[in-house]
């Protein structure tokens, strides 16, 4: 089979990207609308996740990700996707894979975000309509030849089960962590509140712990999220604030309270919605330690020291911006992918 067409591949979802970046009225209102279906999909997460995809859907990246894949013309595979519903179009990478190697998507799509992904792929055919007939949405996965499979470590039980006699990718819980020297500038700590908040903390690559230096004064920290206390005001996260709080209160659980976010010192990685764990290191030999033995929970490392772990290591305020080669649980999807196209 002959290499895929790098030019045409990247003229399209590049100008998906602009499309994206630029909302149409129809995606404007599905932006605004969203929360009528899902509450935690307000306005300023969707439009974040949008724009999000729509840069990460830029002709530079795209034609470097592609060159390091020798990919066929059709991959002539039927794809089993399950695709998550945390946050505001989680599963496009996964879609994008399918599509890009010539693959059919049969997608199951999350009940908490089918509207979006429905668009995104609506508006692909609109600017190239050979991708028409590499995709359909499903309610019950029949006929697949492999799966790509994300959700709870409670879910990846049931789909190694069903799942497991097909090649497959299944993902479970992640959580990310931020590792902070106490070095770091106030801007470079609000940076890392959006690490923490967007999307509600919702994410496998929200930061859930902070690992700090032993007796690491916190006041700085509190004083540069500041700006997020707004978060307090949806009823959902509020909801979520009052609950663990009094939990704590009626355990007298020691924790720090800033009026929209706890933190506590814990040795878990996944903390509560509106709680923040943390714990402490020595030096810096022992923190990568820490890391390394939680490395295959984690999805990122935010952080700027310079730290020689496997773990994706991202910048303040970048978990939420991947780029096209970040693959969720270092697992590389087009690799999977092109590998199929040889069997």
């Amino acid at each position: 089979m002959s290499k895929i067409n790098i030019t045409d591949t990247v003229n399209a979802f590049s100008e998906l990207g602009r499309n994206l970046v630029s909302p149409d009225a129809e995606l404007i209102n599905i932006i605004q609308t969203e929360r009528h279906y899902n509450a935690w999909f307000t306005p300023e997460s969707v439009s974040e996740a949008v724009n999000a995809i729509g840069q990460m859907l830029n002709p530079a990246d795209l034609e470097k990700w592609l060159n390091n894949y020798p990919i066929s013309n059709k991959g002539n595979k039927r794809i089993g996707l399950v695709l998550a519903g945390n946050i505001p179009l989680v599963g496009f990478h996964d879609v994008l894979c399918v599509l890009i190697t010539g693959n059919h998507a049969l997608i199951k799509s999350s009940s908490q975000d089918a509207r979006l992904i429905k668009y995104v792929l609506g508006k692909l055919v609109e600017i190239n309509s050979s991708y028409a007939s590499q995709f359909s949405f499903v309610e019950r996965l029949e006929g697949f030849e492999a799966i790509i499979a994300t959700g709870s470590n409670n879910t990846s039980r049931y789909f190694e089960y069903y799942f497991g006699k097909v090649p497959n990718i299944i993902r479970k819980n992640r959580n990310s962590i931020a590792l902070l020297t106490g070095n770091e500038s106030q801007s470079e700590l609000a940076a890392l509140g959006h690490d923490i908040f967007d999307y509600f903390g919702l994410g496998c690559r929200n930061v859930s712990k902070l690992l700090v230096p032993a007796n690491y004064n916190f006041d700085k920290f509190f004083q540069a999220i500041e700006s997020f206390a707004p978060v307090i005001n949806h009823h959902k996260y509020n909801n979520n604030y009052d609950y663990n709080k009094s939990i704590y209160l009626v355990n007298r659980d020691e924790h720090l309270d800033n009026g929209f976010l706890m933190l506590k010192r814990d040795e878990k990685l996944a903390s509560p919605l509106a709680v923040l764990y943390y714990d402490t290191y020595i030096n810096m030999q022992e923190a990568q330690q820490i890391l390394r033995q939680q490395a295959e929970k984690l999805q990122c490392v935010v952080t700027t020291a310079q730290i020689d772990i496997q773990n994706q290591v991202v910048g303040f305020g970048q978990s939420q911006h991947p780029q096209l080669w970040d693959y969720a649980d270092r697992i590389d999807t087009m690799q999977f992918l092109s590998h199929l196209a040889k069997c």
